[in-house]
């Protein structure tokens, strides 16, 4: 491949992450391989991700984020106000993100994907103006996300969510919270509302069992039993997506929510406490590009600057 026709990739690299340690040195090759000049840069905490692709988009043609969902979905408003496709090398715990892309766990066949520049146009959700790809939620979700150790987390992956959660739903308690949608309002006690804009979370759960990422609107269930024992009934239904067919479960399915709750709460975006209710959920059609592999069935574009 001659030089006119190799592009510049900026590749985010958080260290943190539960494989942040691993060598890039596959990945670099692979990408390089595939026609791609790599600027590689680290960051510490999750801001700085937006604050390098706006800083240095003017040296890229395409950013790559080495990290899990959290960093992904930090990198999705600068990535859309760029316009810049985005590439994923899943080094995170649950990379729930990948799984619904189809993005293999492998980083060497993650960075293929994006040498070979098949892409996707995705939908993004937005709650008070902060990304994520793919879920949103107030209750159990977001106390299990302050109460998780991170260095249990990097060490035990899915394990430590495992036992981060069991001390969460011992001490868990419902709360009041009104939903609003289409002009309508409802007024509910739960344990969780969760607002879902692609399709897998929480390392393997499903949203909706028709969800995708592309599906132009959001997906929300609230969790309104009497005993939260009756979960671990539920948990296979959760796996399938098919928990709204629980007397329990309130589903619906919208473009927009309204969210309030009698006292404010905070918000986890796809593993990260970003705000707090009163909480406006929005989703953004086809908002970004993101390099992923064909789906059975689907033909997917080649990004249009690779010439092969």
């Amino acid at each position: 491949m001659n030089q006119a026709t190799r592009k510049r990739a900026l590749l985010l690299r958080n260290p943190k992450a539960r494989r942040g340690e691993e060598s890039l040195e596959p990945v670099l090759q692979r990408l390089e391989a595939g026609g791609l000049d790599v600027t590689v840069e680290t960051f510490e905490a999750l801001p700085e991700i937006a604050r390098d692709i706006v800083r240095l988009r003017h040296i890229a043609d395409l950013v790559i984020v080495c990290g899990g969902d959290g960093s992904v979905s930090s990198s999705a408003l600068a990535a859309m106000e760029s316009g810049l496709p985005l590439g994923i090398i899943p080094m995170g715990t649950a990379n729930d993100l990948a799984r619904t892309l189809d993005i293999p766990m492998d980083l060497a066949g993650a960075a293929d994907v994006i040498a070979r520049g098949e892409t996707r146009p995705v939908d993004v959700g937005t709650v008070n103006g902060h990304a994520f790809f793919n879920v949103a939620s107030i209750g159990l979700s977001s106390d299990l996300a302050q109460s998780l150790d991170p260095g249990l987390k990097k060490r035990f992956g899915r394990l430590g969510y495992a036992v981060a959660a069991l001390k969460v739903l011992t001490r868990a308690s419902h709360f009041g919270a009104t939903i609003k949608e289409k002009g309508r309002t409802t007024a509910v006690e739960t344990y969780q509302i969760a607002v879902g804009n692609g399709r897998h979370y929480g390392g393997g759960n499903v949203v909706e069992e028709s969800a995708e990422i592309d599906d132009g609107h959001l997906d929300l269930y609230s969790l309104e039993m009497k005993n939260l024992w009756k979960l671990a009934l539920m948990l296979r239904s959760f796996r399938s997506g098919t928990h709204g067919a629980w007397q329990e479960v309130r589903t619906a399915r919208c473009v927009e929510f309204d969210i309030e709750t009698k006292r404010p709460m905070p918000v986890n975006t796809d593993g990260e406490i970003v705000t707090a209710t009163p909480a406006h959920f929005k989703v953004h059609p086809k908002a970004i590009t993101i390099f992923a592999p064909a789906a059975p069935g689907r033909a997917l574009p080649m990004h249009p600057f690779y010439h092969r």
